[in-house]
């Protein structure tokens, strides 16, 4: 797989019935390795590893219920109370980060209401700190620790 700007970790990565597939640390199983899921697996362990991000409060595949139609986030991150906090939408690494994918995350967003929204193709990472008095957001220069959320 491609080479992320992301640091690396152990990867734990088999085949079964001739499909690689890929340890997620939050879900506890394999699941199949695409390029989305390379881009989640490392994003995922730099948030634990390096900015200390409780991972007993992360979720991947988060089902939503938006307008009758079910969506999933990639990643929500929650508060001790289990409110939402944070999503995080990933993308492979050849795929362009556009406003349609901030369109994606923000209808989401409809329906979880969180501080932050976090996009990465594993070659960039944007993070936007939402600010519903003032109806906007603020692009913030790095993802931040989890103990400055």
């Amino acid at each position: 797989m491609l080479s992320l700007n992301l640091p690396i970790f152990d990867t734990k990565i088999v085949s079964r019935n001739g499909k690689n597939v890929i340890f997620d640390v939050i879900r506890k199983r394999y699941v199949a390795l695409t390029p989305e899921e390379w881009v989640r697996q490392h994003f995922v362990h730099f948030l634990i590893n390096y900015k200390e991000y409780p991972s007993a409060l992360m979720a991947n595949e988060v089902l939503l219920n938006l307008n009758g139609t079910k969506k999933r986030c990639d990643t929500v991150l929650y508060r001790r109370d289990l409110t939402a906090r944070m999503i995080i939408e990933y993308k492979a690494p050849h795929i362009n980060i556009t406003q349609a994918v901030f369109d994606q995350i923000t209808r989401y967003n409809l329906v979880l209401r969180v501080d932050y929204l976090i996009v990465s193709n594993g070659m960039h990472h944007y993070c936007c700190k939402m600010d519903y008095n003032n109806q906007c957001y603020t692009f913030l220069d790095d993802i931040p620790d989890y103990k400055v959320l």
